[in-house]
């Protein structure tokens, strides 16, 4: 059984920050990417980081704009299967629920990851001004 757990989620106010993390089962990461897709109410889902299983990573600037980092455990060849997002200065556009996700290859889009790919319960993210 696939199974993307995610912990870290929470409220915090402007300015703050906050580590996702997401550790997945049940699939080989060999060969994909997993990360993060986020979609805020009366919002279209949006992808935010993606990390491939060399450790590549691949961020949307919109999103980002150099606030968060992607990694993954630092296991050999990520034996864990875990991936981390440090998001630092948060603002209150950023809240949303996080998704961890992996996109079914080469695809990156939110439609696709969803549909096609894995995909997690989602973690809320709530910033305050």
């Amino acid at each position: 059984e696939v199974q993307l757990v995610e912990s870290g989620g929470g409220s915090v106010q402007a300015g703050g920050s906050l580590r996702l993390s997401c550790t997945a089962s049940g699939f080989s990461f060999d060969g994909r990417e997993m990360g993060w897709y986020r979609q805020a109410p009366g919002k279209a889902c949006e992808l935010v980081a993606l990390i491939s299983y060399d450790g590549t990573p691949y961020y949307k600037d919109s999103v980002v704009k150099g606030r968060f980092t992607i990694s993954q455990d630092s296991a050999k060849n990520n034996a864990n299967n875990t991936v981390y997002m440090q998001m630092n200065n948060l603002a209150p556009d950023d809240t949303a629920v996080y998704y961890c996700a992996a996109p079914p290859p080469p695809s990156r889009s939110c439609t696709g990851a969803r549909e096609f790919g894995y995909w997690g319960q989602g973690t809320q993210v709530t910033v305050s001004s």
